[in-house]
């Protein structure tokens, strides 16, 4: 049974949620107390993290904050404001959804599975990906720059692979959208420019500086790594 964990101070969503969740399978445990929820975490090792960003002590973006340092959990963010630059900055610590309340606890399903399924679906995981100083383990979902270990959120990990399986082609942003599951991306916001620009600064580039990923100005992303396995 797969585990989840929420954090949010509200305690009549929660229960909702739990409600809800529990009845489709889940093991849930909610906490209404951010300061404790890295430690809830480590202890409760769930397989996905729901996390409202409107939380007293710490808000749910230093809480994210705090779980990217050590750990790649699934995270979608909740929010009441519903505001683009929420969605923009959660995107941008690593969160894997977002979702504004009011929310429909069936949609809200539907991302759970389908950020589970890309995680762990064996079908979709089969190879190696090798290129001039970056390796990509599909199977384990690891990626490795220069020989060390790179810490990926699942979202930044399927658009590294969704580039790099594409490489020397030009991808529009549209693609993009069309192609990353998950997060209800739309290609007239920032939101996919914020996951590239992470996820080059993880793999060490800069603006000024591409070595695997280049930006095609006003179109979008190309991936220009040498492949050394075929």
């Amino acid at each position: 049974m797969k585990k989840i964990l929420i954090v949010d101070d509200d305690k009549k969503l929660t229960d909702l949620l739990d409600e809800f969740l529990s009845g489709n399978k889940f093991k849930i445990k909610c906490i209404h107390e951010s300061i404790n929820a890295l430690a809830v975490l480590e202890a409760y090792k769930p397989d996905l993290v729901i996390l409202d960003i409107t939380l007293p002590e710490m808000d749910g973006f230093q809480v994210l904050r705090s779980i990217r340092k050590e750990h790649d959990t699934p995270v979608i963010m909740l929010t009441a404001r519903g505001e683009t630059s929420d969605r923009v900055v959660g995107l941008d610590l690593g969160a894997d959804d977002y979702m504004p309340k009011p929310f429909e606890p069936l949609e809200l399903l539907a991302r759970i599975h389908s950020i589970l399924r890309r995680v762990n679906e064996p079908s979709s995981l089969v190879d190696i990906l090798e290129f001039e100083g970056l390796l990509i383990d599909k199977m384990k979902q690891e990626v490795f720059l220069d020989g060390g270990l790179v810490h990926l959120s699942t979202t930044e990990f399927e658009a590294l692979v969704l580039i790099a399986e594409h490489a020397s082609e030009t991808l529009d942003r549209e693609f993009l959208v069309e192609n990353l599951r998950g997060i209800q991306w739309q290609s007239f916001d920032r939101s996919i420019d914020v996951l590239v620009s992470r996820l080059r600064s993880k793999l060490g580039e800069t603006p000024e500086h591409s070595r695997f990923i280049k930006t095609v100005h006003g179109v979008g992303y190309i991936f220009i790594a040498t492949r050394i396995n075929k």
